[in-house]
């Protein structure tokens, strides 16, 4: 049994929020210098432009590449074998979450009360989901999830004999009702199956993923593949200011679900798609 103190625990969270608001990944500056070369509106260019100075500003001088510093949410992969010592997981995570955005000058988005709308003050609580798995490691994964992009999220429960045709309209669907209220180009993640919250989690799980990574399932792949081609089409562009950069990708996770249920689930994220890893 290996042990991981508490202390631990918050330095990593408070590290990754920060690094997270300040370092765009190296995958989401490859997909817009990709991106650059094949955009064809002039506008759209000039924008994903200025994303790519933006980000470079925000990592040379330490500031948040965007104001909107998120909702903290994390997947966190706990090995079985992996023991807390001197707190609980959630309390450490959520103490991480107050350090960071605090010391980060970070925007704290929070309100403690859906309908009374008090801001906490310190951007937690965070949003967590454990995953327990085999080994003695901890892998805690960040996201900083902006309100515009998660606002344009959808999930549907679809007919089964809605079938592909029922599932691809829906995801185009809610890409187009995004527009330009997502900050693209957006990166759109789909959970297909479960049930109406395993869905929800299964779209959310997806972001994480590195844009270009491909599913290691050969249909869902190619489904990716298609659907981000499809988005492209849609004529949305960067910032919604037109062209053919509207997804940089489609991330697709499944999972088994009951034989009168085909819920379908889309989580869109901003062309700011922030997230951050750590192994304990």
């Amino acid at each position: 049994m290996r042990e991981v103190h508490y202390d631990e625990i918050v330095e990593a969270v408070a590290d990754l929020c920060q690094k997270a608001n300040y370092d765009l990944g190296e995958d989401v500056v490859e997909a817009f210098k990709r991106a650059l070369r094949t955009e064809v509106s002039e506008t759209g260019r000039d924008v994903l432009s200025q994303l790519i100075e933006n980000a470079e500003i925000a990592s040379a001088e330490r500031v948040p590449m965007c104001q909107d510093t998120g909702i903290a949410v994390f997947l966190v992969e706990l090995g079985q074998d992996c023991r807390i010592v001197g707190g609980s997981l959630y309390d450490a995570i959520n103490a991480g979450v107050r350090k960071g955005y605090g010391e980060g000058y970070l925007r704290n988005s929070i309100v403690g009360h859906p309908l009374e709308r008090v801001n906490t003050g310190d951007n937690a609580p965070a949003v967590i989901h454990v995953e327990l798995v085999a080994g003695d490691r901890m892998a805690i994964h960040f996201s900083a999830k902006g309100g515009g992009s998660e606002n344009m999220s959808a999930l549907k429960m679809l007919k089964p004999s809605d079938g592909l045709d029922g599932v691809k309209a829906f995801i185009l669907d809610t890409v187009r009702n995004a527009g330009p209220n997502a900050c693209p180009p957006m990166v759109v993640g789909v959970g297909i199956g479960g049930t109406f919250e395993k869905a929800a989690y299964l779209a959310k799980k997806s972001l994480f993923r590195p844009i270009g990574e491909r599913s290691p399932r050969p249909e869902l792949a190619a489904l990716e593949e298609e659907l981000m081609q499809a988005c492209n089409k849609l004529g949305i562009g960067p910032q919604g200011m037109g062209g053919r950069t509207t997804a940089l990708d489609v991330k697709i996770e499944i999972y088994p679900c009951h034989i009168a249920a085909l819920p379908v689930a889309v989580n869109i994220n901003c062309h700011a798609s922030r997230h951050k890893h750590a192994v304990l």
